[in-house]
């Protein structure tokens, strides 16, 4: 099997950057230009229902948003994997592919963990809403936020680090 990938080794390359930049940046757009906004305008006018149904839409939609980015991911880690085995990397002899697998392990599969927790495998926000169920909602709503402001500062920091470390390969 080996054999007959190796011919296809820059395709797959390719296939798993595509893939990076997608899981990497699609939601970047949404999230900077309308759920931050959203949510800060909620935050200084907690007593605007508006801003609060505006929140609640921002958030829902970004909800359905990031599909694109949760089958990216899972299409990254198959492609990176397939490269590894098939160009016979190894983090022993590779020390930025130790310190990129070291992020992939430590900080992107637990993220993403959360992530699809959040979107795919909890109760859908926009079903609590509708049934009424406020308490649940807010709490969801605060949660995924808490998790947003976290997640944002390791998106900006590790993502470009591991693609630093896979294109220059300082060491």
């Amino acid at each position: 099997m080996k054999d007959l990938l190796m011919p296809w080794y820059g395709e797959i390359k390719f296939l798993h950057l595509i893939f990076v930049a997608i899981w990497a940046f699609s939601t970047a757009v949404a999230y900077q230009n309308y759920v931050l906004p959203a949510f800060r305008k909620a935050f200084d006018n907690p007593d605007d229902a508006d801003a609060i149904a505006h929140r609640n839409r921002m958030i829902e939609t970004f909800d359905r948003g990031v599909v694109l980015e949760h089958v990216a991911f899972p299409m990254v880690l198959l492609t990176g994997l397939t490269l590894l085995w098939i160009g016979g990397w190894s983090p022993e002899s590779s020390g930025w592919l130790a310190a990129k697998l070291t992020l992939v392990l430590l900080v992107f599969i637990p993220m993403e963990i959360v992530d699809y927790r959040i979107s795919h495998f909890s109760r859908p926000k926009r079903e609590m809403r509708l049934a009424g169920d406020m308490d649940s909602y807010e709490a969801a709503i605060a949660f995924h936020w808490r998790f947003l402001r976290v997640s944002t500062v390791l998106v900006v920091t590790t993502i470009p680090a591991a693609i630093f470390l896979a294109v220059v390969k300082p060491f």
